[in-house]
């Protein structure tokens, strides 16, 4: 069967998620979640579709690394220069078999939750500008092929949904009260030992294996759990920097927008507008998170963002401006006039974090943003460059 669109619509989970490559998506689907599964939904509409499975508590460079190993079929090349700054393997698993057909070839798509949203977003900058320290630092022979750039046509449209692009106060709220540590130690401390069960592979997959805290199969044992955690304590490579205002600037100073992807995001809000009360969080976990956000003291201005009484506003884990463009670089709010390079402020959804991929969402509304998210994007495969 044809399919609609020309160019697959590849979506990349967030933080602790999973895509169809992991057990259990069979069970409980990340995108579709209570309603169903999203991917087979939109394949039974003719969309050619698939879900990513990159690393649940990884940083969004090195999810980007193993996003650009998947769509190729190849291994994961961490680059010789991050991995010597953050102490860990270069090298990560082989992907025999490529995600998409052709990739490269045609362009693709790019669809991201939450922190997936980061990682689409770095990865299309690698493959347009490259990387100055990774080829700096690497033999020609030997660099792969995400950092030498050039390849800003192997990519169609970039849409973040729900992505905190510059940071969240629920994790400036959590370092005040000095909980990041020690929740990234137990994170460290159950992957590693929930990585050396057999559930690992069958039914999760942490894919952390540059740092030794799950195993690499058929070719090494993980390091032992202690040696490992100290790998993960020692670094600010992982998710929890990338939500943070600074690992956010961080990202945003370095990834620029090419002028020849389609950028869009979709930011939510679960609160009512007068006293910011989580009347639309439905998932019972982001309630109290929700009102967190909203009741608790703003920052400082920080990091060139200004914190007004709209940061308050949150879909339980992310402040809705947080969500719309990155900071400094050019949008506009969608007018229905689509221009690449150039960031399309869609309109605000209602609803919590997890409602925008499906967890205890109206299964007909759900379906109706995605068929319309998707021929929104099919529509732009007309104007975008060959």
């Amino acid at each position: 069967m044809n399919s609609k669109n020309r160019y697959p619509f590849i979506f990349v989970h967030g933080m602790f998620g999973w895509g169809s490559a992991v057990g259990i998506d069979k069970i409980a689907p990340y995108w579709g979640s209570t309603t169903g599964n999203l991917m087979k939904y939109l394949s039974a509409q003719g969309y050619e579709c698939c879900s990513a499975s990159v690393g649940p508590v990884s940083s969004a460079w090195d999810c980007a690394c193993e996003l650009y190993a998947q769509l190729c079929g190849t291994r994961v090349d961490y680059g010789v220069a991050h991995s010597k700054r953050h102490s860990h393997e270069r090298f990560g698993r082989t992907y025999k078999k490529p995600l998409i057909c052709n990739f490269g070839k045609t362009k693709i798509h790019l669809i991201g939750h939450s922190h997936g949203g980061q990682v689409i977003r770095l990865l299309a900058h690698l493959l347009t500008y490259g990387d100055e320290d990774e080829i700096n630092s690497t033999d020609e022979s030997n660099i792969s092929g995400l950092f030498t750039g050039g390849k800003e046509d192997w990519i169609s449209s970039i849409t973040t949904v729900c992505t905190p692009n510059n940071g969240t106060t629920l994790y400036y709220l959590a370092e005040k009260a000095n909980i990041i540590p020690p929740l990234g130690r137990a994170t460290d401390f159950a992957m590693a030992i929930i990585g050396r069960t057999f559930i690992h592979g069958r039914l999760v997959d942490f894919q952390l294996e540059q740092y030794g805290l799950t195993p690499l199969k058929d070719e090494r044992k993980a390091d032992k759990i202690i040696t490992a955690m100290n790998k993960m304590r020692d670094t600010d490579d992982n998710v929890l920097t990338d939500l943070s205002f600074k690992g956010a600037f961080e990202l945003n100073k370095k990834i620029r927008i090419s002028k020849n992807i389609n950028y869009f995001c979709y930011t939510s809000n679960g609160c009512s507008p007068n006293d910011f009360k989580p009347h639309n969080i439905k998932f019972p976990i982001l309630k109290p998170l929700s009102r967190l956000i909203s009741k608790h003291e703003l920052p400082q201005e920080q990091y060139g963002l200004t914190f007004d009484r709209s940061w308050h506003e949150n879909d339980g884990l992310v402040n809705t401006p947080s969500g719309k463009n990155p900071i400094n670089d050019p949008a506009k709010e969608f007018d229905g006039k689509i221009e690449p390079g150039i960031w399309n402020i869609m309109p605000v959804l209602t609803g919590d974090h997890g409602q925008a991929t499906g967890l205890f969402a109206d299964k007909t509304k759900l379906h109706e943003f995605y068929n319309n998210l998707a021929e929104m994007l099919i529509g732009t495969e007309a104007i975008s460059i060959k």
